[in-house]
């Protein structure tokens, strides 16, 4: 897989998420990773806190304390997003095209 490293760093940080946005004490995460046929990445975690939702900090606010990994994740990816999750949780997935496909 080409883009093993940057597939490597959205799992990462997206996981990492989770544990440190999404942790509520008795319950983990899940991470899946779906890969097709013409080589595209779906990663999803999910986790318990579905009121608490990534979102993206404002550029322009050189101090934001959280947030940047998000810009990490938005550079490596086609698109990315939030779905409702059974019990109140929330599924953060993103999506990374095989090298040289453009998805229309």
């Amino acid at each position: 897989m080409p883009f093993a490293g940057e597939a490597l760093q959205v799992v990462a940080e997206l996981a990492a998420n989770a544990v440190f946005h999404g942790l509520v004490q008795g319950r983990d995460f899940r991470l899946a990773l779906r890969l097709d046929p013409s080589g595209a990445l779906r990663i999803e975690v999910t986790d318990a806190r579905g009121d608490r939702l990534p979102c993206i900090p404002d550029l322009g606010t050189a101090d934001a304390e959280s947030g940047r990994g998000l810009l990490l994740v938005t550079a490596y990816v086609d698109r990315w997003g939030v779905d409702e999750a059974p019990a109140g949780g929330k599924t953060v997935w993103a999506e990374m095209s095989a090298p040289g496909r453009v998805d229309q």
